[in-house]
């Protein structure tokens, strides 16, 4: 290694030898304690917030140096999704009845169905993401993706389980009372396919156990 870099070996043992010193002992400490409050937050915590909680726990140390500890390692707080509204509510005249009252169980699959939007945000913008869920298997049976949160989003995730064998004939799909589901271009997708509609409160999909993790903070 000494002979590859060109330093003489007498430099290498040297510097095997040598002691830390109590600066280069104290920075390695405070280094600790940054990355141990900086983990604890989720990575969520920026410098000013690090140095807040350790200096509550009786670490003295500057602001600066949490900061530059933190630039150094790479360790930058994340930023917080911003919050999207998804449901946007319909004209209540275009509401439909509640069909299932609040009884997210289902003995068939395919009779009971349930559908909602996430989104996620991404280096190109906002992905929406239109699910359908059966109430009986609690699988996602159908679900679609699109920049946008038209009514083709969700008819898109039905037309995905119809043509998997979802729904069954008669069955009801559940939703919110968003402007998607309860749109002239839902209600036709509906009517032509044998589905009854049956809407509930904003994120009603929400109450029920199920596979899908939403994005909201």
């Amino acid at each position: 290694m000494c002979a590859r870099l060109g330093i003489p070996r007498a430099s290498y043992y040297r510097w095997l030898d040598h002691e830390e010193s109590p600066t280069a002992a104290r920075h390695r400490e405070l280094t600790g304690l940054v990355k141990a409050m900086f983990d604890s937050s989720d990575g969520i915590f920026g410098h000013r917030m690090v140095h807040t909680k350790l200096a509550a726990a009786g670490v003295e140390v500057s602001v600066g140096t949490v900061a530059a500890i933190m630039a150094e390692n790479g360790w930058a707080a994340k930023r917080m999704r911003a919050f999207k509204r998804t449901t946007i509510p319909s004209d209540p005249d275009k509401v439909f009845a509640d069909l299932i009252g609040r009884d997210f169980t289902s003995d068939t699959p395919g009779t009971k169905l349930i559908g909602d939007i996430t989104y996620r945000r991404t280096g190109e913008g906002w992905l929406y993401l239109a699910t359908v869920i059966d109430l009986c298997t609690r699988m996602i049976v159908g679900w679609a993706m699109a920049d946008h949160m038209r009514a083709s989003l969700v008819t898109g995730a039905l037309a995905m389980a119809r043509d998997r064998g979802h729904p069954a004939p008669d069955a009801v799909f559940h939703s919110d009372r968003g402007t998607q589901y309860t749109s002239r271009e839902m209600g036709a997708w509906c009517t032509g396919n044998g589905v009854r509609q049956s809407t509930g409160p904003p994120g009603c999909a929400g109450t029920m156990p199920s596979p899908i993790r939403r994005s909201h903070p």
